[in-house]
Formats: C-alpha cells, structure tokens, sequence
C-alpha cells in the first residue's frame, strides 16, 4: 500500500496484531511497545510517518541505509528482529493496561528464551517497567538478563517522545550497537 490508510482502515486495524519479524540466533531483537493503528493496516512494524526507529536504526550503525518499513524482512539478513510487548494495535500506547502489559512481558520471556537472541532491546522505558517489574530501570543496558540473552532499554522513538531527539536516539542506538559488537567479538 503507497498511500495512506483512510480512517476506515485505520479504525478497522484496532486489535488486529502483525506478525514478528523474527529468527534464532539474532544478534538483537528490537521489542516495541504494541503496534499502532498504521502499522496494523500495512502489517509493518514502526510504519507510521515521523516515527524514528528507522532513522535511529541507521544513525546507531544497524543499517547501511534508513530502511523503510516496507523492507523490515531484510534486518533478518543483518541478524536483527522485530517483535513488540502487547501483539494487539491500538492508537496509543496508553491504551495498554498495566495487566496487558505484564502478560507481554511474559509471553516476550518465552519468545526470548525460545530464539535467544543475544540482546533484546525493549524500546520505551515505560512499558519495559510495567511488563518486567522493575520500576526504577533507566535507558541503557539491565542487569536482568533473559536466559542467556542481555537486555537493553532504549528510548521509544515516537515523534511523541520530544525529550530524545533524533541525535539522542542515534547515539542510544549506538551504545546498543557497540555493546553487542563487543560481545559477539569475545
């Protein structure tokens, strides 16, 4: 789809869910927080316009170029996945219980454990609280991990969230990007 979704697509996406982009192995697995109403109806993670995960994909050094979300099956190429905390759509993350959100997280542990990724890179500080408990967890890499598998908070790149500009999501994704170069190198 080349255009843009109409209300009546928009509004039919709500609760519809979008498949992962995900395999064994990976070096990171990206977590967002659920997907939102445009990414139902094109059944794209992050496709809304003026969303920056892709652009902060390409600024940390995971692309070679800004992919579009039409392309998202290529980062399995790059050893990189998709998936999301809550699998359902919403228009606003808010939408989200707290109930819902600590579900996701539990079905998100399995799904970590079952493709072991070596990093999971949950993105929305908020939401990775809520679904794993831990309160006071800041940006940055956790001291919990999954299995085997390292997690990483990092900012959520909605054009919602002012606080981190497009350079700061660059440089977060960056630290990600070097932290996991650095462990697949031991």
């Amino acid at each position: 789809m080349s255009t843009r979704p109409t209300k009546d697509q928009l509004a039919a996406a709500h609760g519809t869910t979008i498949p992962d982009v995900i395999a064994p192995d990976l070096d990171v697995l990206f977590c967002g927080i659920n997907p939102g109403l445009y990414s139902g109806v094109l059944k794209q993670h992050f496709a809304r316009p003026g969303n920056r995960f892709w652009p902060a994909l390409h600024a940390g050094g995971f692309t070679p170029r800004v992919y579009l979300p039409s392309e998202q099956e290529q980062l399995l190429d790059l050893r990189l996945g998709i998936t999301n905390v809550v699998a359902r759509t919403t228009a606003r993350a808010d939408e989200l219980t707290d109930d819902e959100l600590r579900e996701g997280g539990k079905i998100l542990v399995a799904k970590v454990l079952e493709y072991q990724p070596e990093w999971l890179a949950v993105v929305g500080i908020t939401a990775y609280r809520t679904a794993f408990g831990f309160p006071k967890a800041r940006v940055g890499p956790q001291d919990q991990p999954i299995g085997d598998t390292h997690v990483w908070v990092l900012p959520n790149p909605s054009g919602l969230n002012a606080h981190w500009t497009p350079a700061g999501l660059g440089e977060e994704f960056g630290r990600l990007r070097a932290a996991s170069r650095d462990r697949r190198n031991r």
